[in-house]
């Protein structure tokens, strides 16, 4: 950030990729250029002058400076010395080998990027110098793992603990620590040689000690030095990146057309006119002549697609490029992820999606057009850096409606209709079947897994196209969901998440995440659950009273219990939260740890004879409460503020703003003279089972409460937190940064920073504004091909790494068949359909099944409801009760979905699946469906 932040680049041009032109082009920038507005148009504004002002509101710390001077041949490029990169966008051919030329030749060299988009074919070009050196080339944070054994040899060879890939690749280096026994390895690093994915050769060990057990190795990051070649050499012997495998040989063919187009400029000082045969003809000419010295060939018809779209620009491409080009300006200034050598080139989310949406001009009122747009989320500052359309004035506004209004200032003819929901299961009353059937197309950015699958999961029954794209850091996605064409995102399991075993975050934590997840969980159970549940209990039970009568009759109440005891130790004051605060501390980093070593010494083995505290498993050391150490005050003053949050205690704003600043002196004398007995029972010790004692003492202490007046209708109330990361005056970083820092100390974890414990227990995925434009620019690719009606074969799938570089196209899955009969077959995407009436019975409804599809329904089942199964005692009676009356449809519902098996066509074998069969209460539902 600092290297970037002191950086100074010279970008040339502000188009669609950025070039100045003259003002009689400035109208077709409005499809391309979203900083463009009509009224610039009218005031025959030039781009630069319309541009600077929207571009320089992005972030107030970047200086952004105008020239309008002109960039040609005859300009001295001494000017460009005071720069560290610079960026050339559709500048000619021949003076950007010029630029690139002094560039190349500056010590130290000036970083050089030329970018392009000549219709459906884009073009990125870097030359950062003969020895760019990269101090992170793939910027993967390194994975510590533990170690199983070492051997005594030359080499020696480390295995990993339970069979774990250590993904280390010969060559690299590792360094290692806590080993017992072979101790000279600790703190030394280590040239690795790969054996297997789960041991490595790391040299002579022969004369070292025995290997005891423990230990763990660490990737170290090595520098990289990077060799770049001028454009000149470049052009007749390219190194290309190649996106789709399928097809290697279209880089090199695109690389070729475009050296052709830009002979055409040089010559015509123009591009091809759109369906111009003639001049087809001579960039076929052009094409011919340098595919002779490039040694390749190239196709007639793809040269003529090109001419006949080149001086257009389509925003989406644009978009992609743009986000490319951005990330290798960033490598060019940080020395930061491994950078483009040398071209990249290739033919036809969120804010960034609608902004192409607007270019695009998708949804035009006047056609009757619209965009729903819906995000339950808040505008947070974190957003400001890759969310371009959201201003620091937009802070704390709803996502949906503030980039609604935000696009429409881009293209006002848009018809824009914004919701604040969350697509799920609670509100498909909202975002019904009625209102997918109403679209065309669904496009989803979402960062959750389980609410892709649902949306695809609607997507698939309503027959209606879905594009899903991601992002996470430099690393980006795109999955294109085409009715009876492809698969869908259900039809394949992502792997599932490693999760960590409850008796590791129990007990046994090894390494820093383990910590901050507990920490994790401990907020939500003891700040979040216990006041929900608390909150339900009493909202399901009239009072108090009522409770402690139907306790008292022997009435199991769930859940009784654990809030009779939330009630009776309830505090009510500020200093009963932090002696609440401080109890916890010891019960946490003291108690829990000298119980551990009580039931398992130090010395304990197992029965093959290994002892019991070794790798992964580290013994606890009880922590002793220290008033003077900030992490132990930071704990307790986390915690108080919490408990006085959910107890609903009122405390001043002077004494918040204490709390914000970590300093509470007028407590520092309580605090050290808190008792904490061991003994005490605290309010959220619950077992799991409940003696007669227990319930004994339930009751007596609920009835001690109603008898002194404790029990009012304000402490039968908590307020439940929910875990908010980005506010940083709540309390909630606090208390998980300080709790998992000292359950790390206990057991002797190196700490994570703030920053490190917030990115994981917030599970932030990482966003950067370059893959969201890239992955964005694709996807809307993608969408003009749907709106087009494109084939199978067209579609693409991209899963890129912006860091490494790396860039993959592939073809979509086709839809696979599932077949019932040798006649009969069904896919995800088709539905069976059946229209009833009033008096429609089931056997009516398998009699229309086989009249109409030609083979015997034998089970019926709704949900997760079975209406027929002829093995089933009672269900052939089913057969002459109406289809309303075993459903029960809710009122005005107009169709169910029914899963239905069929008859196999040998009997003894098993019921054939067939596709869901849609069953309309009436024909004339069919035109106002309502699941």
């Amino acid at each position: 950030m600092q290297q970037m932040a002191q950086s100074a680049v010279f970008l040339s041009g502000m188009g669609a990729l950025g070039v100045e032109i003259d003002f009689a082009h400035v109208v077709w920038d409005l499809g391309t250029n979203f900083f463009i507005r009509e009224e610039d148009v009218h005031s025959q504004k030039k781009r630069v002058e319309a541009v600077h002002s929207r571009a320089a509101e992005l972030n107030p710390y970047v200086q952004v400076n105008v020239s309008t001077d002109v960039l040609d041949e005859s300009t001295d490029l001494s000017f460009l010395k005071r720069y560290q990169c610079v960026v050339l966008t559709e500048t000619k051919l021949s003076l950007q080998k010029r630029i690139n030329h002094f560039c190349h030749s500056q010590q130290p060299p000036i970083k050089f990027i030329g970018c392009d988009v000549f219709g459906i074919c884009s073009r990125v070009f870097c030359d950062f110098g003969e020895a760019f050196e990269v101090s992170d080339p793939t910027g993967e944070e390194p994975k510590e793992l533990f170690i199983q054994n070492i051997s005594q040899g030359n080499p020696g060879v480390v295995t990993c603990m339970d069979s774990r890939t250590h993904g280390l690749q010969t060559g690299q280096s590792v360094c290692f620590k806590e080993i017992n026994g072979m101790i000279e390895l600790n703190g030394t690093t280590h040239q690795v040689t790969v054996l297997s994915p789960y041991s490595f050769a790391i040299g002579d060990t022969s004369s070292f000690r025995p290997f005891a057990h423990g230990g763990i190795f660490r990737l170290v990051k090595t520098p990289k030095t990077f060799n770049f070649e001028m454009m000149e050499q470049q052009l007749c012997d390219p190194r290309l990146l190649t996106p789709d495998f399928s097809k290697p040989e279209v880089p090199l063919q695109l690389h070729t057309i475009m050296l052709a187009l830009d002979a055409f400029l040089e010559q015509h000082a123009r591009l091809p006119n759109i369906g111009c045969l003639q001049d087809a003809e001579l960039l076929l000419k052009f094409t011919e002549e340098i595919s002779r010295t490039l040694k390749n060939k190239v196709s007639f018809e793809l040269v003529r697609c090109v001419s006949r779209c080149a001086r257009g620009c389509l925003s989406p491409l644009a978009a992609a490029v743009g986000g490319i080009a951005s990330q290798e300006v960033l490598k060019a200034l940080t020395g930061k992820f491994s950078p483009l050598q040398q071209w990249v080139g290739c033919g036809a989310i969120g804010c960034e999606m609608l902004k192409n949406l607007a270019l695009l001009g998708v949804g035009l009122s006047r056609y009757s057009g619209e965009i729903c747009v819906t995000d339950p989320d808040l505008i947070e500052k974190s957003n400001l850096n890759r969310q371009f359309l959201f201003r620091p004035q937009h802070i704390q506004k709803p996502k949906s409606t503030t980039a609604a209004a935000a696009t429409l200032e881009i293209n006002p003819e848009m018809q824009i209709d914004a919701h604040l929901n969350k697509v799920c299961p609670a509100t498909e009353d909202i975002y019904s079947d009625a209102f997918f059937s109403h679209l065309n197309l669904v496009v989803t950015a979402l960062d959750n897994v389980e609410a892709r699958r649902y949306v695809d999961s609607r997507s698939v029954s309503n027959q209606k196209a879905l594009l899903d794209s991601g992002t996470m850091g430099t690393k980006g996605h795109t999955e294109i969901i085409v009715p009876f064409l492809t698969e869908s995102y259900n039809s394949h399991r992502d792997p599932p998440e490693e999760e960590i075993p409850f008796c590791t975050l129990k007990s046994f934590p090894a390494v820093i995440e383990h910590t901050i997840q507990w920490a994790r969980d401990k907020y939500e159970s003891a700040f979040s659950h216990k006041p929900s549940m608390y909150n339900m209990f009493w909202q399901s039970n009239s009072s108090a009273q009522d409770v402690l009568q139907r306790m008292m009759a022997g009435e199991s109440m769930e859940g009784a219990f654990q809030v009779i005891k939330l009630l009776s130790r309830r505090p009510t004051h500020l200093d009963h939260c932090l002696a609440l605060a401080r109890l916890k501390f010891d019960k946490y980093f003291k108690r829990k740890a000298l119980q551990l070593l009580h039931s398992f010494p130090l010395d304990t083995r197992l029965k093959d004879g290994s002892l019991f505290w070794q790798s992964p498993k580290r013994p606890p050391s009880p922590i002793e409460f220290d008033l003077n150490d900030p992490l132990h005050f930071s704990f307790v003053v986390s915690s108080a503020r919490l408990f006085a949050d959910i107890y609903n205690i009122p405390y001043s704003e002077e004494v918040k703003r204490i709390f914000n600043a970590s300093i509470w002196v007028c407590f520092f004398f309580y605090l050290c003279h808190i008792e904490t007995d061991e003994t005490v029972k605290k309010p959220d010790q619950v077992k799991m089972t409940v003696s007669s004692e227990e319930e004994r003492e339930a009751i007596s202490q609920l009835q001690e409460a109603i008898n002194s007046n404790f029990v009012t209708p304000g402490l039968l109330r908590m307020t439940p937190l929910f875990f908010e990361k980005d506010d940083d005056t709540n309390g909630h970083m606090d208390f998980v940064a300080s709790a998992s820092g000292l359950r790390a100390q206990m057991y002797a974890i190196e700490a994570a920073d703030r920053l490190q414990t917030k990115r994981i227990a917030g599970k932030i995925i990482p966003a950067i504004a370059t893959s969201t434009a890239a992955v964005a620019g694709l996807v809307s690719l993608e969408l003009i091909k749907v709106a087009g009606g494109y084939r199978f074969e067209l579609f693409k799938n991209c899963f890129f790494n912006l860091a490494i570089p790396v860039m993959v196209l592939t073809e979509t899955a086709q839809v696979k068949r599932t077949q019932i009969r040798d006649d009969i077959s069904f896919s995800i995407w088709d539905r069976w359909t059946i229209f009833g009436h009033e008096d429609f019975t089931l056997s009516d409804f398998m009699s229309a099944v086989r009249e109409e599809y030609g083979i015997e329904p034998t089970m019926v089942v709704h949900g997760v409801k079975m209406l027929y199964v002829p093995v089933m005692p009672g269900h052939n009676k089913r057969l002459e009760l109406t289809m309303h009356k075993l459903i029960k449809p809710s009122a005005g519902r107009k169709y169910v979905d029914l899963t239905v098996s069929f008859a196999p066509e040998v009997d003894g074998d098993e019921d054939l699946p067939g596709p869901p069969v849609r069953y309309y209460f009436s024909r004339e539902s069919k035109s106002g469906e309502k699941a």
